[in-house]
């Protein structure tokens, strides 16, 4: 028999990865293509960041990996290159989470903001030194405020729907651990 414990860290990553596949499948879809104005937000990247601060057992490295790379593929983006942004920043977020347990919402809004314009300062220096073409500054400027402004929405539609809270000081797991 499985453990509950092991029963829900694998429940909630196959949760997330049919999430990321919708959220693939949906911006697919040629709703309207002819559309210029501002860029949405990157649903699956506020997905991974409001989870791995929430619950980062739940996200374990490798299914980032594996979800970003499907993503830099189905998109026709760099290949690697949004996914190794994306690891170092839920890697970076995953070492200072018992630190933010305490942390105010606004807060984790600074540091959200902070990550994003990480990634996107990363991917633009990477591609720079690679002599890429890089897309306009201004519109992934407005895709990363679009996704800080969608990030509390897609926090209480994970926390409602999903269950998924922020683990509280001294809370222990269904063996005893420490969490």
């Amino acid at each position: 028999m499985i453990d509950p414990l092991t029963s829900r860290n694998w429940s909630h990553r196959i949760l997330f990865v049919v999430l990321i596949s919708s959220i693939i499948f949906l911006r697919l879809l040629p709703i309207s293509p002819t559309y210029h104005g501002i860029p949405g937000p990157d649903i699956a990247l506020a997905l991974t960041l409001a989870w791995v601060q929430r619950r980062p057992s739940y996200v374990p490295a490798l299914l980032i990996v594996i979800v970003f790379f499907v993503q830099d593929l189905v998109y026709w983006r760099v290949p690697g290159l949004m996914t190794l942004a994306v690891l170092l920043a839920t890697e970076w977020l995953r070492r200072r989470e018992h630190r933010m347990r305490e942390m105010s919402f606004a807060m984790e809004l600074v540091m959200v903001a902070a990550v994003l314009v990480g990634i996107l300062l990363f991917q633009r220096m990477a591609m720079a030194v690679m002599m890429l073409e890089q897309p306009e500054l201004g519109r992934e400027l407005l895709q990363s405020l679009t996704t800080l402004a969608a990030y509390p929405f897609v926090l209480a539609a994970s926390r409602l729907a999903f269950g998924l809270r922020r683990a509280t000081p001294g809370e222990v797991d269904d063996l005893g651990h420490p969490i």
